[in-house]
Parts: structure tokens; sequence; C-alpha cells
């Protein structure tokens, strides 16, 4: 299952413009942008699970938490993330968990 969240970073969201882009100057139709999308989510998902080897930790104050369709939902406050001895510190994270191997109703 691909999920569309990542339809939301700044990648997904310049796509979606462009592919806008191309159907308001009807270079492609509706259905063809969907599909290239769908793509998206498929390749980004896959690249993600598949491709990506580094390993981060992080530590904060859990501000809040939600479970709705076996989707985990995190806001973290005063946040550190250390990987190899680098520190970056944030003021607020929001993480959102997906189960990967099966069905998760965040769409």
């Amino acid at each position: 299952m691909s999920y569309q969240l990542y339809r939301n970073t700044t990648l997904g969201n310049s796509l979606q413009e462009s592919l806008d882009e191309l159907i308001q100057s009807q270079q492609i139709s509706p259905q063809l942008a969907l599909q290239v999308l769908l793509q998206f989510d498929k390749a980004i998902n896959h690249a993600l699970s598949n491709k990506v080897k580094s390993k981060i930790s992080f530590k904060g104050s859990l501000n809040t938490y939600r479970f709705c369709d076996n989707v985990w939902t995190f806001v973290l406050n005063g946040v550190e993330f250390r990987d190899m001895g680098e520190v970056v510190k944030v003021e607020k994270v929001k993480v959102v968990a997906c189960d990967g191997k099966g069905l998760c109703g965040y769409i």
C-alpha cells in the first residue's frame, strides 16, 4: 500500500503544482496527472523503505498523541535529533507513523 502523506512534502507540493500548470495549459489530462501522483506515491514509499539506511535518534517532551485508523500522530516539544554525534534542536515536531506492512487508513 502506498501512502499519500508524502504529497505534502516540498517535493510532493512542487510536483502537484507542476501537474496543475500542465493541466491548465492543456498539455496533459487530469487522469494522467493522477497517474503521475500515484506513481510518485509508490516510488517515494519504496525509496524510503528500501533505499534509506541512515538512522537517527531523537528525544523530546510528548505534547499530544493520537491513534486513529492505524495511524499514530505524536507532537513533541523541545526535540533533540542526534546523528553520529551531531545534535540539532527544534522547538516542535509532528511525527506521523503508519504501519509499513499492512493496511493503514491514512490517505
